[in-house]
């Protein structure tokens, strides 16, 4: 079928043609309950329910739902996304919604609905805990990046997978772009608050960081070490009190590990600096903090496991070769990679914070701060924080010496 972008009147009746979600909704299509809610930056979103189920409809557009159709964006971007939650469902099945029907022609991917989940970013802004949402991420990052890694994966295997996504250039094109790029020169779509114009021009002066910044695009640009989710921040969460999900997976591709670990820190790291204009007379509450830290030491001891579970006998990737039986070495190889790891989260961490900020995509645990004065010093902060974090990694040997900067800054608040 050729491409035709649907809405709330036509998603039913072009559902009701597919068997599998038509059984899974059950009843006529004309009773089926339809609500689009794509509130991100580039799809049409629709929650379709029936008497026996609901689905989730995504379909890309041909454009950038943000700007418009003087973006163009290829409809090949949902292909990579079913791609994707293919993969990640290998090893991570409790983490990503299930996959119900996907039409390329159409552009359009169908997913379990995902009830009573409710979004990790609005959920934190409004000051909501989920007390499993650390682990399950740690969980999600470690299974899913360790398993399509040069740890476990033969390399031949690996190169073919590398190959199934080089295609998804697009997005690519959009992370270094948006992230690397642009928010350090005066791209045309970038804004910032008012308050931040000496910050914003200085860090388009400042050397070291652009150089930095540029040294993790080189990361971004030619490190395929695992599959990345691509753009996993709070909002690509789905959580309960008791489930975290992982959506959005189109800007999937072979990358460094690093990134998908700081991007959600990242996020979580600026959820907290919000705190002080959110809720300006209330006590700034650490909890995001402690969460970061098990999100990290909950990936870096599930990605050890995985590596010490490798069997001998095994066709694992190349380099766990080295340490197949010797255990000295395998336990110095774990430790230098997830040095490695960390060093690189943090520089990712850095670039996700400035762009945030002062670029094109904003966030709402910034942008629902409605005093733009109490907006502009939060935001800085975050800025002052996350030059650190690029420039000056090595002051922050591990999580803990991040959380200590952090609450130096929303002490000063």
């Amino acid at each position: 079928m050729s491409y035709i972008p649907l809405d709330e009147r036509s998603v039913a009746p072009f559902l009701a043609t597919v068997p599998a979600v038509a059984l899974r909704l059950g009843g006529a299509p004309e009773g089926w309950q339809v609500r689009e809610v794509g509130d991100g930056n580039l799809n049409l979103v629709f929650l379709v329910s029936g008497p026996d189920g609901g689905v989730a409809a995504k379909q890309a557009l041909p454009y950038v739902r943000l700007v418009g159709e003087s973006w163009p964006l290829p409809l090949s971007r949902a292909y990579y996304e079913r791609l994707a939650l293919a993969d990640e469902a290998l090893h991570a099945p409790a983490r990503v919604p299930a996959l119900v029907h996907h039409d390329d022609g159409m552009a359009l991917t169908v997913m379990d609905l995902l009830a009573p989940h409710r979004t990790l970013r609005g959920a934190l802004v409004e000051g909501e805990r989920y007390p499993l949402m650390a682990g399950h991420l740690a969980e999600f990052l470690a299974d899913t990046l360790f398993f399509t890694s040069d740890m476990a994966v033969p390399v031949a295997e690996k190169k073919a997978r590398i190959a199934a996504y080089l295609g998804n250039t697009a997005m690519c094109r959009i992370t270094e772009d948006l992230i690397f790029d642009e928010p350090f020169f005066d791209a045309p779509m970038n804004h910032h608050t008012p308050g931040l114009a000496d910050i914003v021009a200085a860090f388009r002066a400042d050397v070291p960081l652009r150089l930095a910044a540029q040294g993790m695009k080189a990361r971004f640009l030619a490190a395929p070490e695992a599959l990345l989710h691509g753009d996993l921040h709070t909002g690509s969460v789905m959580v309960t009190a008791d489930d975290t999900k992982v959506i959005d997976a189109e800007f999937a591709f072979y990358g460094p590990i690093g990134f998908d670990v700081g991007m959600i820190l990242a996020n979580l790291w600026m959820g907290y600096l919000a705190q002080p204009g959110q809720r300006p007379h209330a006590a700034i509450d650490p909890w995001l903090l402690d969460q970061a830290e098990a999100l990290w030491e909950g990936f870096a001891e599930r990605f050890a496991g995985h590596w010490r579970a490798l069997s001998p006998e095994g066709d694992h990737g190349s380099l766990h070769a080295l340490a197949l039986t010797d255990a000295a070495l395998r336990e110095a190889a774990i430790e230098e990679r997830l040095a490695a790891i960390w060093q690189d989260a943090l520089g990712f961490a850095g670039c996700e914070m400035i762009r945030r900020i002062v670029g094109l995509a904003h966030i709402a645990d910034f942008e629902t701060i409605v005093d733009e004065g109490r907006r502009a010093d939060c935001e800085r902060r975050a800025l002052l924080i996350a030059r650190a974090l690029l420039v000056e990694r090595a002051a922050f040997p591990d999580v803990g010496a991040v959380t200590d900067a952090l609450r130096l800054e929303a002490v000063a608040a």
